[in-house]
């Protein structure tokens, strides 16, 4: 019987689980440049904003790509720093 309750607290797997992040950023406009950057490739993003509302000094801006295309999503974004 508990077994079962456990269960069903359990979160059951979302699509959002395929999704690592890939970048991180306090700065907004860097993450939407990357974003940009991999949808050329027809790389599929979505963008989580982590930072406190009240002040947008605290936290950062994710960037997160499916697990299939994270290598190359890597490659892309550190091609840019060298």
């Amino acid at each position: 019987m508990i077994q079962r309750w456990i269960q069903l607290l359990k979160p059951t797997k979302t699509e959002l689980d395929d999704y690592i992040c890939v970048y991180r950023s306090p700065q907004e406009h860097l993450v939407f440049l990357q974003e940009a950057k991999l949808k050329t490739e027809d790389i599929p993003t979505f963008v989580i904003n982590k930072k406190d509302s009240s002040y947008n000094n605290f936290g950062h801006v994710e960037l997160y790509v499916k697990r299939e295309h994270v290598v190359q999503a890597q490659y892309l974004i550190n091609k840019t720093y060298e």
